[in-house]
């Protein structure tokens, strides 16, 4: 994995706040944990579980590739109370596919489900592609990423960075994915239990 920001620069969010949804208003104790790429039957599951656990909501960005193939995934994320939005269907990178083909693919997925909610895969996006996007969709990046898909950290490096950036109103990624399993599973629950134990809510984006 090449170089990531654990939090975007200041001057990132700034710039393109009225486009773009980087975190949510700060007042109260209040976390909005997020979670892309799935859903698969090897790791979602055990997520939906530790969020019960800790009576936390989510919201999960669904590659609808995988939707197609786990609908009974998918039927469960929702009768947990979690908000579902779209992740695109083959999980495209926007800087290296023709933006009428990226637009198709968002739309493929649409098809599986509806939402008013996207996330770019990758956080890669163009100001043609938010132009248009837009008409349709608020579009979530983050405020917090956790890093769980790098395989060079260990599951609690990944912990202590997300435990490091969060704050009220913080939008916080993980990944259901079986390349973030390892340090994903290891710090969700602790995190959970961390921000807890400080009197932290966690709510999911359900903007319609």
């Amino acid at each position: 994995m090449g170089l990531y920001f654990s939090s975007p620069p200041s001057i990132l969010k700034q710039l393109t706040n009225n486009w773009l949804t980087w975190d949510m208003p700060p007042a109260g104790k209040r976390i909005y944990l997020t979670f892309d790429d799935g859903p698969v039957p090897e790791v979602t599951p055990q997520v939906l579980q530790i969020l019960k656990g800790f009576d936390a909501k989510a919201t999960f960005f669904c590659v609808g590739d995988n939707v197609n193939k786990h609908p009974e995934l998918f039927t469960e994320i929702n009768a947990d109370g979690h908000a579902v939005g779209n992740h695109t269907f083959n999980h495209l990178k926007a800087w290296k596919t023709p933006a009428g083909e990226y637009l198709r693919n968002v739309e493929q997925c649409r098809q599986m489900f509806e939402s008013r909610l996207f996330r770019p895969p990758y956080g890669q996006i163009t100001p043609y592609l938010i132009h248009q996007l837009r008409k349709n969709y608020q579009i979530i990046l983050w405020s917090v990423l956790s890093g769980d898909f790098d395989q060079n950290i260990s599951p609690e490096k990944c912990l202590q960075t997300i435990i490091r950036f969060t704050k009220p109103g913080s939008i916080v990624v993980f990944h259901d994915s079986i390349k973030a399993g390892r340090n994903m599973l290891h710090a969700l629950p602790l995190f959970l239990e961390h921000f807890k134990e400080r009197g932290f809510e966690f709510e999911n984006l359900n903007i319609q």
